[in-house]
């Protein structure tokens, strides 16, 4: 009896995509199905090149079609992704941008810079067009981070504007104030000045198309956070901290920003960073150097997940003075928990991106 694609499309529909718990032809992930002769060839588009459960959905594929359909079937699969986006208005502001992800914490000296460097490295590695903007006015340090401290980004005219090019390298678009200042220098700048070279980063630079722009905040909660949301609509908001009450207590006020009347961006979920320490001739061990699971507790507070564990090892630290970042390293033996932080913020996003409406650009008004 011969095959038809409504057959395979059958079985196919009952493979669900593990996070957003629907069925992959209904999400319309099934693309460019053919049947010929006694070969079935489709591909799987997931919703993120970092999707951790690739082999999973395809195991699941092929034991439908053998299951439901045939055992005799040749199956060809390919396993592709497209990131989600759910930018359906203010295509003028950032127009190639699929997702907007804040990275903040509540005070400085948590990390922040670090975990935006590594989780936009990381998601690069896994495929997807990445940019990091470093939004930190009055500390940038993601050109030391990423060794790009003495570039410049060039400026070109563009449809009678001149637009600036981010700096590229590691596969990342790459644009901080540190580019534009002497780094020798104190920035010391009124509110004005700051909100308008955020705009300026935004409205003026072509950042070309990418599935995910890492937005690295300053500490607190202050002019840059409310010009980002008033400039652009953000995907989603991640909260960076450490686990000792004082970092706990600022993140929980950056965390109410986002949960303002007028302010709804969603929080993906939390990083808890130097979460313990293991010295490396007792690998096993644990000490929990700023106390232990204060991330899963502001998570729980917040009702969203933890995203991710970073233990303290040197070499993170050296990697980010040296301009070698840890996530470049395979055989760092931190991998793991990079990895793990990159996997789970992709997911998160796809969820939201499912799950919820379009965010927007905040209209605040002042009284």
């Amino acid at each position: 009896m011969p095959v038809h694609e409504t057959d395979i499309l059958k079985a196919l529909s009952y493979v669900d995509d593990p996070d957003l718990h629907k069925d992959i032809v209904t999400l319309g992930m099934v693309k460019d199905l053919k049947v010929s002769g006694n070969t079935v060839s489709f591909m799987v588009e997931l919703t993120t090149p970092a999707c951790p459960m690739k082999d999973q959905i395809e195991h699941a594929c092929r034991t439908a079609i053998r299951k439901l359909v045939s055992e005799e079937l040749e199956v060809d699969i390919t396993m592709g992704a497209r990131v989600t986006s759910t930018r359906q208005q203010d295509q003028d502001i950032l127009p190639g941008v699929r997702n907007i992800i804040a990275v903040c914490s509540g005070k400085g000296g948590v990390g922040k810079s670090t975990v935006s460097v590594n989780l936009a490295l990381g998601l690069a590695k896994s495929g997807a067009k990445v940019g990091i903007m470093d939004a930190d006015i009055y500390g940038p340090s993601v050109p030391i981070m990423l060794d790009v401290r003495n570039e410049k980004p060039k400026v070109k005219q563009e449809d009678g504007k001149q637009m600036m090019q981010p700096v590229e390298k590691h596969g990342l678009k790459i644009l901080s104030i540190g580019f534009l200042v002497d780094d020798t220098q104190a920035v010391v700048w009124r509110g004005p000045m700051v909100s308008s070279a955020l705009r300026q980063f935004v409205t003026d630079t072509n950042w070309g198309e990418l599935d995910y722009l890492i937005i690295d905040l300053p500490p607190g909660t202050g002019d840059i956070h409310l010009t980002m949301v008033q400039t652009m609509p953000v995907t989603g908001a991640v909260i960076v901290t450490t686990p000792q009450e004082v970092a706990l207590a600022d993140a929980r006020k950056a965390a109410a920003m986002f949960h303002m009347a007028n302010i709804t961006v969603p929080i993906l979920g939390v990083v808890e960073n130097m979460a313990w320490f293991s010295p490396p001739e007792l690998p096993q061990n644990k000490y929990y150097l700023f106390g232990k699971d204060g991330g899963q507790q502001l998570a729980d507070e917040l009702k969203v997940p933890v995203l991710g564990r970073i233990p303290i090892v040197e070499s993170i630290r050296e990697g980010g003075d040296t301009g070698n970042p840890v996530m470049l390293d395979q055989t760092n033996p931190v991998q793991e928990a990079w990895e793990d932080l990159v996997f789970n913020t992709a997911r998160y996003i796809a969820i939201r991106n499912e799950e919820l409406q379009p965010t927007k650009k905040v209209d605040i008004k002042y009284t």
